[in-house]
């Protein structure tokens, strides 16, 4: 297979700069679910740090003691509610846990317990997105059986935390006072969270107001836009597909990926590369393309990256987010790191 995935660390590390001024004071963490969205972990993590990224956010404790092996110093958090074994493993590995339901909280006490260790969470509070979170009635029982715990040494609370809908701005207001709100009650018990993260990527950039001490970006890292939202100033894809060409007959040429090799079938119409040729069929191991008269076997065609039709481009084709595009990419493509 001629397919590869062509990664910018220079980009990138200028995109963490872009991300970085923009959410100041705040202070990023980089979201790395998926293989830092499909360009690879074990990359992303030395790079991050090399920009001075501190915090890191995973979604599961797997990936969370992945980027703990490529970094004993940083801040890593997982938000994946986790059976008592991972729990067990994030603690003993200084993980952050987000614990977003009563049960998940007292399953984070009592495996602190049985391991003798102080555990450290992040409480969520469900601020209307019902995407895990304890309910605003459940939350100052929940704060309670917290604090007995952090008095007891089992846990320490370091930081409240929740998901917007950004359906409007009226509603994500609504969730922010929400947020605030369950940070009160928890400052009311006496506990003394340091870390406030409500804001992903794209709230944390266009609404400033919103941003706590901490800002949850991954895409916009990695130079993925917002599916129908504008550029960003300093932000560009880090990553390119590129594939060559291995035939070429009547005005149709074949590139070396397909479906198999995670390229969606229903692109076909879509413009690739710099928007002269597009998708015609999307078979197994291979795609047809629309070829000018100058194509010839061996040549490269860029499927998308940053001088041209980009991840989220193709993703607005079908409906979709720019990082469905990246992330769906067989493991099998080379990743060239340059």
């Amino acid at each position: 297979m001629t397919a590869r995935l062509e990664i910018s660390t220079d980009r990138f590390l200028r995109n963490i700069d872009a991300v970085t001024a923009r959410i100041a004071p705040g202070e990023l963490m980089m979201v790395t679910k998926d293989d830092a969205y499909g360009h690879g972990l074990e990359w992303a993590v030395p790079a991050a740090l090399s920009a001075g990224v501190r915090w890191f956010g995973s979604y599961d404790v797997a990936s969370a003691l992945g980027i703990r092996g490529l970094s004993p110093d940083a801040r890593v958090f997982a938000w994946a509610t986790s059976a008592a074994e991972d729990v067990a493993e994030a603690i003993l590995a200084d993980v952050d846990l987000g614990v977003g339901t009563s049960d998940y909280l007292r399953r984070v006490i009592d495996t602190a317990g049985r391991l003798g260790r102080r555990a450290r969470v992040h409480l969520k509070i469900d601020t209307g997105l019902h995407r895990n979170g304890i309910r605003p009635e459940e939350w100052p029982g929940a704060v309670a059986v917290a604090r007995r715990a952090e008095e007891a040494g089992l846990l320490r609370v370091a930081g409240v935390w929740s998901h917007l809908a950004e359906a409007s701005d009226a509603e994500d207001d609504r969730a922010q006072g929400e947020f605030l709100s369950a940070v009160d009650v928890l400052r009311a018990a006496g506990g003394t969270p340091r870390q406030l993260h409500l804001t992903a990527s794209a709230a944390s950039w266009w609404r400033s107001e919103l941003r706590g001490t901490l800002s949850r970006i991954g895409a916009f890292c990695y130079g993925v836009r917002s599916a129908d939202g504008p550029e960003l100033d300093g932000i560009r894809p880090v990553a390119a597909l590129r594939a060559d060409i291995v035939d070429v007959r009547d005005g149709r040429a074949r590139i070396d990926i397909g479906a198999l090799d995670g390229l969606p079938s229903n692109l076909v119409g879509a413009s690739i590369g710099d928007r002269r040729s597009h998708i015609i069929r999307v078979e197994r191991t291979w795609t047809e393309i629309s070829a000018g008269e100058d194509e010839r076997p061996g040549q490269t065609v860029t499927v998308f990256g940053a001088d041209g039709v980009s991840a989220t481009d193709l993703a607005e084709r079908i409906d979709t987010v720019g990082e469905e595009i990246l992330t769906r990419l067989s493991p099998l493509i080379e990743r060239r790191y340059d």
